[in-house]
């Protein structure tokens, strides 16, 4: 073999990157970085609408959440937005309960009445009668803390090779690794942070897949009469049908799909671009001018939408780092920090590894 490493991580999206920089600032050894397109968060990464939300992921979720907020605000990634939480006459008893669950964890959820609401969403429809604000909702620069993760690793010595995509993996005394342009490598440690193929490189390494999911989310930049407001907050309902923030004057619309695909380059389906309108057109007395520009991610989930962090059961020297779903950019900070810890026999950090572990399957 031409290179041998300490440890090989397969995808340099956000997953990939922000667990190597953790890795090589704990004097992890030799590691590379696997990407199979030709540059780093191609997919799920470089499509994100990201923000950080304290509710997103649900309790189990939310202590990464909370310990990766002061991380991101202090690198400069964070940036003011608000979030607001729209509920109708039947969704109240939704509200209720989703208001006890997390302010029994310390979120700061604030009842909105139809003024308060009005207020921060002009023409807001009548059929919105009640809402939650969530004041530490913020947006997320995600190119940035992507390069800030890309650049630590290569500063602390890590390679990031491009165009080299996993063709096989073979496990010896130590991994024999082949790309599919007909590179080979070793290394002691394979990570899987391969995304949306997770259960793909997975299987390639012998290891029983846990049944990552990649689910299509469809975004949508439109313009909008009146021009969408800069200060306005995330827009979401609690159904969880749509959210909307402002971008730039425009305002980027999802219907909040999830459409179960196979890996893939996805592409957005003009289906659900009209039904992300239509919602929105029950949300506000707007006028919707053009759009502008429509795009589509993947997220992808084990079967109960936890993340999977830890060393397989089974295969040795196989570790997960995946099924980050929609959350994994507002997670990243701890979530490396854990996964780098667990991975190099470290003391457990803030948060226990435990209920994200591959055995759980």
């Amino acid at each position: 073999m031409s290179q041998r490493f300490d440890i090989a991580i397969v995808g340099a999206g956000m997953a990939g990157a922000s667990l190597g920089a953790h890795l090589m600032a704990r004097g992890a050894g030799s590691v590379v970085m696997l990407e199979g397109e030709d540059r780093p968060g191609y997919h799920s990464t470089g499509r994100s609408a990201a923000f950080w939300q304290e509710t997103y992921g649900g309790p189990q979720v939310q202590p990464l959440t909370l310990a990766s907020g002061p991380v991101l605000e202090e690198l400069g990634f964070l940036h003011p937005r608000g979030g607001l939480h729209l509920a109708r006459a039947q969704d109240l008893p939704e509200l209720h309960v989703f208001a006890q669950e997390f302010t029994g964890v310390g979120v700061d959820l604030p009842a909105q009445d139809r003024a308060a609401m009005e207020a921060q969403v002009p023409g807001l429809d009548p059929q919105w009668v009640a809402g939650l604000a969530e004041p530490s909702c913020r947006d997320i620069d995600v190119a940035g803390l992507h390069q800030h993760y890309l650049s630590a690793f290569r500063r602390g010595g890590g390679e990031v090779w491009t165009r080299a995509r996993l063709a096989e993996a073979r496990r010896g005394d130590d991994w024999a690794l082949t790309l599919e342009d007909g590179r080979e490598i070793g290394a002691r440690v394979l990570v899987n942070a391969a995304g949306a193929w997770a259960d793909e490189v997975a299987a390639m390494a012998g290891a029983r897949p846990v049944g990552i999911q990649p689910l299509r989310r469809t975004m949508a930049q439109i313009r909008v009469s009146p021009e969408a407001q800069g200060d306005m907050p995330l827009v979401m309902d609690i159904a969880g049908t749509f959210y909307f923030k402002p971008e730039g004057g425009r305002l980027w619309l999802t219907p909040h799909d999830e459409t179960p695909v196979p890996p893939c380059d996805v592409a957005p389906e003009e289906i659900d671009v009209a039904v992300a309108i239509d919602r929105f057109e029950g949300v506000v007395d707007w006028r919707v001018e053009a759009v502008e520009h429509r795009w589509a991610g993947l997220r992808s989930f084990a079967p109960d939408r936890l993340p999977v962090y830890g060393w397989d059961v089974a295969v040795s020297g196989f570790f997960w780092c995946a099924g980050q779903g929609g959350f994994g950019i507002q997670t990243a900070p701890a979530a490396a920090e854990m996964a780098a810890r667990l991975l190099l026999g470290q003391e457990a950090g803030e948060v226990d590894p435990g209920v994200f572990g591959p055995g759980r399957f």
